[in-house]
């Protein structure tokens, strides 16, 4: 478990770097990030336990890397990717995620926010 907090983030991709499964670590980080802002994803990795696990609760404080350059300009929803990344740091909302109620609001929040973004267009 200590050893993931204190690694270093991943280089961005080059040829020759080691692939798993046919994917960089990038790569493979990146997706995983991503789906952090679907909140049914979240409430998903709640119902299998995953967010009571200390290493993998050590991997999402890891992954807060993302949020800072160059790396934050791959995401493609940075607002709800990170907004969740940050939240999944707290145990409280790792506890409260659970909750399909809790799903369905961060998702109509998200909605809500991007019909918003759009009117200002």
């Amino acid at each position: 478990m200590d050893t993931v907090m204190h690694e270093s983030p991943p280089p961005l991709p080059v040829d020759d770097e080691p692939k798993y499964g046919g994917y960089s670590r990038f790569e493979i980080e990146l997706e995983f990030v991503q789906s952090l802002a679907n909140p049914f994803y979240l409430n998903h990795l709640a119902s299998q336990k995953l967010l009571d696990e200390p290493a993998f609760v050590a991997y999402l404080a890891y992954l807060r890397y993302w949020a800072r350059p160059p790396y934050v300009k791959y995401l493609n929803y940075p607002g709800p990717t990170l907004k969740h990344l940050e939240l999944l740091q707290e145990r409280r909302f790792r506890q409260d995620i659970i909750s399909p109620e809790l799903a369905q609001a961060l998702a109509a929040e998200g909605a809500k926010a991007s019909v918003d973004w759009h009117k200002d267009d």
